[in-house]
């Protein structure tokens, strides 16, 4: 779908939502200020910049007191986050008190909080800020760093997602045995990545399908949770979505904004229309279902169902 617009009409809401189809990593940007108050953010700005001198980049949105932190402080720590530490990410998107209380950590380089089992650290000095209309840019000059290389945590879409690589990357099969997992060695037959190869299979064919009732993904995702769960916080919402806090208020304030959804006290329900929106989309997802299923007997797919029960019960 295709938005054409002049810069000054351009929907806010529109123009994040395809920001969405850039991929990103998930960071959790920490300082201290002059006054010893710690404070981390979460953060999918980040960006190396130059290798000589070495520096990154990262932008907060102006006129937050986190960000009123920054400007003052001499150094930051930028913590990217792996592939298990989802939570995390949530945690420090939330509005609270003390964002550090009940959370390991140890004191970087000024100050600045750095956290174990993530992918990568990188401990700065601040160089630069930088204007950039409703965010400040800013700039740090690396002075230590931590290769700790584990899976990342990505976000895409408004979703959580892991890294894999793509299968055009492997080796190529021997024509004799068409193989369209060739290469992957013990991954090939190993539970967990066949899941994760099935899922990302799985939507990649269904998102497409969202089109027609003119949807993302997240906001999908959310008419579906509220149509069975109504009343539920956005808190709540996210440990059905997997996805961050703050893209789940983004879209929930677009559903509010087309009439889809409302606010009732501290959680969200359906309007008539989202209710009738929520049944297009259930009616697509067992479309779905029964087009990816329809080579499989009876049998066979309750058997999937109830493994899959057995290991999201463990």
């Amino acid at each position: 779908m295709t938005t054409a617009a002049n810069a000054t009409e351009i929907d806010p809401k529109a123009f994040r939502r395809a920001l969405g189809n850039f991929a990103t990593g998930v960071t959790i940007i920490t300082a201290r200020g002059p006054d010893g108050t710690n404070v981390g953010v979460t953060a999918s700005s980040f960006n190396s910049l130059s290798m000589d001198p070495p520096l990154i980049l990262w932008s907060s949105i102006k006129g937050t007191p986190s960000c009123a932190i920054f400007e003052q402080t001499t150094h930051f720590a930028v913590n990217i986050l792996a592939s298990d530490q989802m939570e995390m990410s949530n945690h420090f998107a939330r509005q609270q008190e003390d964002k550090f209380a009940g959370v390991e950590w140890e004191e970087g380089i000024g100050g600045s909080s750095i956290f174990p089992n993530c992918a990568g650290r990188f401990q700065c000095e601040a160089y630069d800020k930088l204007d950039g209309g409703d965010h400040w840019i800013f700039v740090g000059r690396v002075v230590a760093f931590d290769d700790f290389g584990r899976s990342p945590l990505c976000f895409h879409q408004g979703s959580y997602a892991m890294v894999l690589n793509h299968p055009a990357t492997f080796p190529k099969a021997d024509p004799e045995k068409p193989d369209a997992d060739e290469g992957l060695g013990r991954m090939r037959d190993h539970g967990f990545f066949m899941m994760l190869r099935a899922v990302r299979a799985y939507q990649d064919r269904y998102q497409p399908k969202l089109e027609s009732v003119d949807l993302s993904l997240i906001e999908s995702r959310i008419l579906l949770v509220l149509n069975d769960l109504s009343g539920v916080s956005a808190d709540e919402l996210v440990l059905h979505l997997h996805a961050p806090i703050n893209e789940t208020r983004v879209a929930l304030d677009t559903l509010i904004d087309n009439g889809l959804a409302e606010a009732t006290g501290a959680g969200y329900a359906l309007t008539d229309a989202g209710r009738s929106k929520a049944d297009a989309c259930w009616n697509i997802a067992e479309a779905h279902a029964k087009e990816t299923f329809e080579n499989f007997s009876e049998a066979q797919v309750e058997t999937f169902n109830e493994v899959l029960r057995q290991i999201i019960a463990r």
